[in-house]
């Protein structure tokens, strides 16, 4: 007997293949039967006018912590997401050193500093009753409603093995061989591999680059090496130049990485404006190099324009802005006395506008910023409003009207920055782009950045925009996008695809109505922390391991969802 019959779907398969209506049979978590389906089920259910396609994979995420106090992976799982890959950027929550019960304090003061976390909910919400990196994957095994696999991330090895020395030290040659050591733990625990940061804006809960920042080349080919000693490992790095482009250096480095690996390197995240349209042709220089050095580089890249809550008091970006972080760190009557001087201000354009800032420049450009939430009463009606327009009413500069608007409100004034890369060129850009064999989607950070941008709904926005809106791919090769391609990276066995004898892994669709609703503010995180979240539309259900987890948008209750560890439930992929 079956476990559930959907019938009379219309089925995206996943490969890119065309559509097909079709029933397809569950049982016993895995895809049992497709076509006619003629057996007795428990369950059936009419699906007629539906497309039912593979749960979607999202390749970059940080529900290391979330999974803790919401086991659905909100709103991810909601959005049709069954798998996520988590552990990414460097950091994670383990390794701990039993020795030094501190360190579990600074790794959630630089998560909530780093990735946006609330540090209440790190504290309140996580049992950090582990120290291996096992014992991390062990405390959420049978308690999750998605499938989840982790990296483990090179700030936590170092900090394992040297202390308070990882943060601007070297690690001798048996510290090294500690670190190497504890990552060949991890993967052998199920890790899927080593993540890393170089990049300049990853700061700790001290205000100090990260303790990747301080590895030497040497350190990271070390590590490198070590995961291709592993089935079914990855590396995933981020650089400086992830964020504009590439120094040779950072070419080079992510190539000899993946090189001495044998494995596929993942970096986060490609941004395509046809403004700078030399930007994707020199990250891409990343790819061509690994691949004669027999590596394998992957640029992730979002299909959307993910909005961004930003504000001048809890930033989002703003204080990456060479320059604006000292300004930007001082205590809230501080920083508006600041921020009201003229010389000031001007001084931190100057600096937003330099070629130092990079991609941030286009943060600067303050008089296209629309105002969202205000809280005084100085600023009624101005919710929704452009600054550029207020700033004409008052005869004054964008950025001056913006500090004023700002400062009524303390510095909680929600800020909603015009994107300057939604035009027709751009978006041509970002379809051809999306071709290149080194390109896959994803980078939605879910689980990180929470109160400040949401870009969990990426895979339902991307969907309707395919069917209803700019139709840049067709549907059969956007749900392949989707599933599929990251699936296959990774080397997930028997996910990323309908096909008989394959984990259920799906989800059902009305594709007239497929969308994201608009992400707003709610309080829902343990200590009643903020965050954003979006209500997924015509998402009739999800099923994880054949397990419907949600239905109409609303969590079932049930946790389906498996720890994926590496060889047991990925197999290796080759860089060639």
């Amino acid at each position: 007997m079956l476990d559930h019959v959907i019938r009379g779907a219309t089925v995206v398969d996943g490969t890119g293949a065309p559509s097909y209506t079709a029933d397809v049979g569950i049982r016993d978590g895995h895809i049992a039967v497709i076509g006619t389906v003629t057996e007795e089920s428990r369950t059936v259910e009419g699906a007629t006018g539906l497309v039912l396609a593979p749960g979607f994979v999202d390749p970059h995420t940080h529900y290391d912590a979330q999974l803790f106090w919401d086991p659905y992976a909100t709103p991810s799982l909601n959005h049709g997401v069954t798998t996520v890959a988590a552990g990414n950027c460097g950091f994670t929550l383990a390794p701990l050193n039993p020795a030094r019960p501190a360190d579990a304090d600074y790794t959630r003061r630089m998560m909530s500093k780093v990735e946006g976390m609330s540090l209440v909910a790190l504290e309140e919400g996580a049992p950090w009753s582990w120290s291996g990196f096992g014992e991390y994957l062990d405390a959420l095994e049978g308690r999750i409603a998605v499938n989840a696999g982790f990296m483990v991330g090179h700030c936590a090895l170092r900090r394992y093995v040297m202390g308070p020395d990882a943060v601007g030290g070297q690690p001798s040659e048996e510290q090294l061989a500690e670190i190497v050591r504890l990552l060949h733990e991890a993967m052998d625990a199920g890790a899927w591999g080593f993540s890393t940061t170089q990049s300049s804006t990853h700061s700790d809960g001290d205000g100090q680059p990260v303790a990747s920042r301080h590895a030497l080349p040497a350190e990271l080919l070390a590590l490198s090496k070590a995961v291709g000693e592993h089935e079914g490992t990855q590396i995933e790095a981020i650089v400086a130049g992830c964020l504009d482009q590439f120094s040779d250096a950072e070419i080079e480095l992510f190539a000899e990485m993946s090189a001495v690996a044998g494995r596929p390197l993942n970096w986060n995240v490609l941004t395509v404006d046809a403004a700078v349209p030399e930007r994707v042709p020199r990250q891409l220089q990343a790819s061509e190099r690994a691949r004669k050095a027999g590596g394998r580089v992957v640029a992730l890249t979002m299909p959307i324009l993910t909005p961004m809550n930003m504000s001048l008091g809890t930033f989002c970006a703003l204080n990456l802005i060479p320059g604006w972080g000292p300004i930007l760190g001082l205590p809230v009557p501080e920083r508006i006395e600041k921020l009201r001087d003229p010389g000031v201000r001007a001084e931190l354009l100057e600096r937003a506008n330099s070629k130092e800032a990079g991609v941030f420049r286009r943060l600067a450009n303050f008089g296209r910023y629309v105002i969202g939430d205000t809280y005084s009463e100085a600023n009624a009606g101005l919710s929704g409003r452009v600054v550029r327009d207020i700033a004409q009413e008052r005869g004054q500069d964008p950025f001056h009207t913006l500090v004023e608007i700002c400062a009524a409100d303390d510095l909680r004034t929600v800020l909603w920055p015009m994107p300057t890369d939604n035009d027709p060129a751009s978006w041509a850009l970002r379809a051809e782009t999306w071709q290149h064999e080194d390109v896959m989607l994803g980078g939605s950070d879910a689980g990180a950045h929470l109160d400040r941008m949401c870009g969990a709904p990426y895979t339902t926005r991307f969907i309707g925009d395919c069917l209803r809106g700019r139709k840049l791919v067709g549907l059969e090769q956007a749900v392949k996008m989707l599933t599929d391609d990251p699936a296959r990276l990774f080397g997930l066995r028997e996910r990323g695809r309908i096909a008989e004898g394959w984990h259920a892994d799906l989800v059902l669709f009305d594709p007239e109505r497929i969308a994201a609703g608009q992400a707003t503010l709610v309080h829902d995180l343990p200590g009643d922390s903020p965050r954003l979240d979006s209500k997924a539309i015509g998402v009739r259900a999800v099923w994880v391991n054949g397990v419907e987890a949600i239905r109409d948008d609303v969590v079932s209750g049930a946790v389906p969802g498996k720890v994926l560890r590496s060889g047991r439930d990925t197999r290796t992929v080759s860089t060639r």
